[in-house]
C-alpha cells in the first residue's frame, strides 16, 4: 500500500496508557493491528451480536444487529482508507469498536440511562466505549482496560470532531492520559465516522424494507433515490423488485463511498503529516458539501419513517422501562447484581451508580429481558416488532 503522507503510522504512535509488557516478542503485528485484534477478541465485542441496531431485540435471523453493523462499517472503512492511503489496520479498529459503548436496546436503552443518570453525570455510548475499552474490559494481568494506543482511543473519543465540554466519563479518562479532545481527530477516524453513517444510512433501508417499514413508494419521495431506481430499473429491465432494491442499496453505498473518497482527497491534499490534519481545524473526511445536503434528507426521511414509526416507538417504550426497572432494581439492592459486581460497586453516589449503569450497559438485549424476568417475576413483552 502506498502511504499518504497525511496517514496515521503505526510506528509513530503516541503509545499505550500502561507500558506493554513483552513489547516486540508477539510476532510482526503492528501497533494499529494489535488494537484491532484486541477489540475482536474483547468480550464487548461479542455481545455485540446480540445487541439492537435498528429493531428491539429482532427475532428474525436477517435483521442487523450491533455487530453485523460494526462488521459492515469496518468493510465500507477500509475500502475509503485505502483508497485515501490511510491505515487500513486504524480505521478498521475504530469501525470495530465506535459501539462498543452502546446499551442493550440501543438508543432506547441509551435514553433510559441517561434519564437514570441525570444526578450523576448522564450516560453517552460513546463516552462509555472509551470507559469499556479503558476500564471494563480487562483480561490482562497489571492493568485496567485493553490497553489500546494514543490514536486508537482518540479516534473513538472524537471521531464526530472536537469535544469542548467532556461529559464525566470522557473528562475522567482524559485525566488520566490525555486525548486532546480540542483537536480534530485523524483522517482515520474520520473516515470511520462517515463509514459509520454510510452503513447505517443505507443498511437500515434494507432492513426496513424487509420488515415491511418501508416500501418502495417511499423511498422514491426522495430525489436522488429515485434517480438510482431508474437507473438501476434501466440497467435490469427483468429482474425482480427485491433484487433491484438490493441492488439500489449497493448503488448507493457505491456513490456516497466515491463521494467521500473524491471528497476528502481534495481537501487534504498539500497535508505532510497527520499532525497537520489535526491541526486543520476542520473537518477534512465527509461528504461533500451537496451529498451531505442529500444525506441530510435520507436521515430526516429514516427518522419519521422508520426510526419513529409508532411501532418502532412502542416497542421503545418498553425497552427502556426494562432498562429503567433495572437500574432501580439494583440501586435498591446491589445483591441482585453479580459477586463480581457486587465487589467493585462503591458505597457513595456518583461512583455508585455509575458502576451500576456499567454493568447494565454491557447487557446483550437478551441478557437484560432475562434479568428484569428473573427480578420481577414476568417476562417482559412486546419488545420486538418484526
Amino acid at each position: 500500500m502506498n502511504r499518504a503522507p497525511y496517514a496515521a503510522d503505526p510506528s509513530a504512535s503516541r503509545g499505550r496508557e500502561f507500558p506493554l509488557e513483552h513489547a516486540g516478542t508477539r510476532g510482526p503485528r503492528s501497533e494499529f493491528q494489535r488494537d484491532r485484534d484486541r477489540i475482536i477478541h474483547s468480550m464487548s465485542f461479542r455481545r455485540l451480536r446480540s445487541k439492537t441496531q435498528v429493531f428491539i431485540s429482532p427475532e428474525g435471523d436477517h435483521y442487523r444487529t450491533r455487530m453485523t453493523h460494526s462488521l459492515e462499517v469496518a468493510q465500507i472503512g477500509r475500502v475509503i482508507a485505502r483508497a485515501l492511503g490511510l491505515d487500513e489496520d486504524l480505521t478498521e479498529a475504530l469501525c470495530l469498536a465506535h459501539d462498543l459503548g452502546h446499551p442493550p436496546f440501543g438508543h432506547a436503552g441509551e435514553d433510559a440511562l441517561e434519564e437514570a443518570m441525570q444526578r450523576h453525570g448522564g450516560f453517552d455510548h460513546n463516552a462509555q466505549a472509551l470507559r469499556t475499552v479503558m476500564r471494563l474490559e480487562s483480561p490482562y494481568p497489571g492493568h485496567e482496560g485493553l490497553n489500546l494506543t494514543w490514536d486508537l482511543l482518540e479516534g473513538l473519543a472524537k471521531h464526530n470532531g472536537p469535544i469542548a465540554a467532556p461529559n464525566w466519563a470522557l473528562a475522567e479518562l482524559d485525566e488520566a492520559f490525555p486525548l486532546d479532545l480540542g483537536q480534530w481527530p485523524s483522517l482515520e477516524a474520520q473516515v470511520a465516522a462517515v463509514a459509520d453513517d454510510i452503513a447505517y444510512d443505507n443498511h437500515d433501508i434494507d432492513d426496513g424494507l424487509r420488515a415491511g417499514f418501508l416500501t418502495l413508494e417511499d423511498l422514491l419521495e426522495l430525489d436522488f433515490l429515485a434517480d438510482q431506481w431508474r437507473e438501476v430499473e434501466r440497467r435490469h429491465p427483468r429482474e425482480s423488485r427485491d433484487r433491484l432494491l438490493r441492488e439500489l442499496v449497493r448503488d448507493q453505498i457505491g456513490l456516497m463511498v466515491n463521494d467521500v473518497i473524491t471528497h476528502t482527497r481534495e481537501q487534504a491534499h498539500g497535508l505532510g503529516s497527520v499532525d497537520e490534519v489535526r491541526d486543520a481545524g476542520r473537518q477534512l473526511g465527509g461528504f461533500s458539501p451537496a451529498m451531505a445536503q442529500a444525506e441530510r434528507g435520507l436521515k430526516r426521511f429514516m427518522y419519521e419513517r422508520l426510526y419513529f414509526h409508532s411501532d418502532q416507538v412502542a416497542a421503545a417504550q418498553r425497552a427502556r422501562d426494562v432498562v429503567a426497572r433495572l437500574f432501580a432494581a439494583y440501586s435498591q439492592d446491589a445483591s441482585l447484581m453479580p459477586q463480581e459486581w457486587q465487589d467493585r460497586l462503591p458505597a457513595n453516589d456518583p461512583h455508585r451508580s455509575r458502576v451500576i449503569a456499567d454493568f447494565i450497559a454491557g447487557m446483550s438485549d437478551r441478557f437484560a429481558i432475562e434479568r428484569c424476568a428473573a427480578i420481577y417475576g414476568e417476562r417482559p413483552r412486546g419488545l420486538t416488532n418484526v
